[in-house]
């Protein structure tokens, strides 16, 4: 079989969350760390879109900062076709950053309101070195033609479009180093729903025609059914459940999955019984014991208290849960 396109292996992200050193010391108290991602795996092939889905404070975006290169791994491995990303090394990453590309789910935040929409878009490519001179403006004026806007928009500011419009800018924009790889953070969460669709169907024509990969964070269902091949399920920073789109929806393993599905009014559910799960996420500074979820399910097991779910191979995808099959726990 290929390689696939991209390799998520351990990947585990701590943060220092400690009061000042002399705080510490005055009030006796321990440093404190925060793991966002812990021990996260999963593979997206070429040309699939890879769906990250969770509450917030899941980790979504923390992994997607570190594959793309803008957070530094506390431990695990990202590749691209074999390729280690490695922050720390600028020649490596200057290579994979023309492959790499990031849409934020902001693109009025991600879009420096000083520039001409045309300088925006040129600027990868300057920087790359990927054309020079005269060539750039025609290349700017054929990815503002590829999302919808005109070659007239990129003598504009960014204030002078709509939110959609700024979304199709920065789209234009991740284009612009002809990536092999997007990373879509929120992409139409900060849009009106009657502009959702729109961007969502231009990501997928963009996706048919230059073979795109895309790597997809989102805490929006719908906007994931529509979009994704296959979906990974974090809680707590990670993972409960991957699975093909289709067969979680109908068939989720993991009771936390259960919970999102049953959390969205309008998702046509086979006829599946809702069931309704009190609480919130824990805080992530002094997570509890055991399976992280345990406190918020309805189907809890002493051993869920104790133990910490592995994720294994189940009939229809892989769950990190012991009612999904063998109880593979670990004890930590």
């Amino acid at each position: 079989m290929a390689e696939p396109f991209l390799t998520v292996s351990g990947l585990t992200r701590r943060f220092d969350v400690s009061k000042p050193w002399l705080n510490r010391v005055l009030e006796r108290e321990d440093r404190q760390f925060l793991t966002a991602a812990a021990d996260v795996s999963f593979a997206i092939e070429k040309g699939e879109t890879f769906a990250l889905v969770g509450e917030s404070g899941s980790g979504k975006s923390t992994i997607a900062k570190m594959i793309v290169g803008l957070l530094t791994p506390s431990a695990g491995r990202i590749a691209i076709e074999g390729q280690a990303i490695d922050p720390n090394d600028p020649a490596t990453m200057r290579v994979l950053r023309r492959r790499m590309q990031m849409i934020f789910q902001d693109p009025f935040a991600s879009l420096n309101p000083r520039w001409r929409v045309g300088d925006i878009i040129a600027e990868p490519i300057r920087t790359l070195g990927l054309m020079s001179g005269s060539d750039i403006a025609p290349e700017v004026a054929r990815l503002l033609g590829l999302v919808g806007l005109s070659a007239k928009d990129a003598d504009k500011f960014p204030h002078e479009f709509s939110g959609g419009q700024r979304q199709r800018i920065a789209i234009a924009r991740a284009l612009s180093s002809r990536p092999d790889f997007i990373v879509c953070d929120e992409p139409t969460s900060a849009l009106d729903v009657s502009v959702q669709a729109q961007i969502l169907n231009l990501m997928r024509d963009l996706q048919d025609e230059f073979g795109l990969t895309y790597l997809l964070i989102s805490h929006d269902l719908s906007v994931v059914r529509h979009m994704s091949k296959r979906i990974g399920v974090l809680y707590l920073g990670r993972l409960v459940e991957v699975a093909d789109a289709k067969r979680l929806f109908h068939e989720p393993q993991h009771p936390y999955t259960r919970m999102l599905l049953d959390a969205v009014p309008d998702l046509a559910l086979s006829g599946r019984r809702r069931k309704q799960v009190s609480g919130e996420i824990p805080n992530p500074i002094s997570p509890p014991a055991g399976c992280a979820f345990h406190p918020r399910c309805p189907q809890v097991m002493p051993a869920c208290k104790t133990g910490v779910p592995v994720l294994h191979a189940t009939a229809t995808g892989m769950a990190a849960c012991i009612l999904a099959g063998p109880p593979f726990a670990q004890t930590p």
